[in-house]
């Protein structure tokens, strides 16, 4: 066991038992849980979409049309400039109501003829104002990781199956996409748990997560050191243990690739 991971369960088993020991700390932990559950479903929800958009992305620049790689390459470059906090006030403040503006304009003949209701701004709810945010900053980050993973698949292998005739989606699914896979995994992995981290974000905007639930509880019972223990405790327990996941992921890919290669 890795003296690291040693020096982290026993500050998690003190914390536990201050937790399990003390009234006080049992209070505070079972206020907080509820925020738990929507820290998880912001992150799930959010790496998704990224993922999805990010691939999307990669694949767009890496297009042979310049024109396609260029609104490729600026969407990245934009969106990865651009602090995550202001991006997520911006999307919250600013994107939401000019899309509900849009969407009555684009909508207002059927809205006077009383087919569709009109739409407003307090329909969006925070927790998905954030989520959105989410999605489009990371998406960004994620894009630079699959293009670079399909970038290293050495370009021999593409050739040789494209002579034997093979499409291009067969030619990604059975080629490139393993191999990239294997090479994009400890990044992708890094960039979900600074997805956690960055999710205690979205209490700016008053979604009832960890980190809201916290500062909520802390400024009425001025627990401070005790509440942000707990929140703390909370968000080394979900992080230590994705990275863990993610490292044994990339122990059964290496044991895989060397048995393949000595077969």
């Amino acid at each position: 066991m890795p003296y690291w991971l040693l020096a982290a369960i026993l500050i998690s088993v003190l914390i536990m038992w201050n937790i399990i020991a003390d009234q006080g700390y049992q209070t505070i932990f079972w206020a907080l849980m509820r925020g738990v559950t929507t820290t998880i479903y912001v992150t799930t929800v959010a790496f998704t979409l990224a993922v999805i958009l990010g691939l999307v992305m990669a694949v767009l620049r890496l297009s042979p049309l310049r024109w396609v790689r260029e609104c490729a390459t600026f969407y990245i470059e934009i969106v990865r400039g651009i602090p995550m906090l202001v991006l997520l006030f911006y999307i919250a403040f600013v994107g939401a109501p000019w899309f509900v503006d849009a969407f009555n304009w684009a909508t207002g003949p059927l809205q006077a003829n009383g087919l569709m209701g009109e739409l407003t701004v307090r329909m969006f709810d925070f927790t998905w104002r954030a989520i959105i945010a989410l999605t489009i900053s990371y998406s960004a980050f994620l894009a630079e990781i699959f293009r670079a993973g399909i970038e290293a698949v050495d370009r021999g292998q593409i050739e040789a199956a494209r002579a034997l005739g093979l499409k291009r989606k067969h030619i990604f699914r059975f080629i490139v996409a393993p191999q990239a896979l294997r090479m994009i995994l400890p990044p992708l992995g890094n960039e979900l748990v600074a997805m956690i981290k960055d999710s205690a974000l979205v209490s700016a905007l008053g979604v009832q997560d960890i980190t809201q639930l916290g500062k909520v509880y802390s400024a009425s019972t001025f627990k401070f050191f005790e509440t942000y223990n707990v929140v703390a405790f909370l968000y080394l327990v979900m992080t230590i243990s994705l990275t863990l996941v993610v490292r044994w992921l990339e122990r059964i890919l290496g044991q895989a690739d060397r048995q393949s290669s000595t077969n």
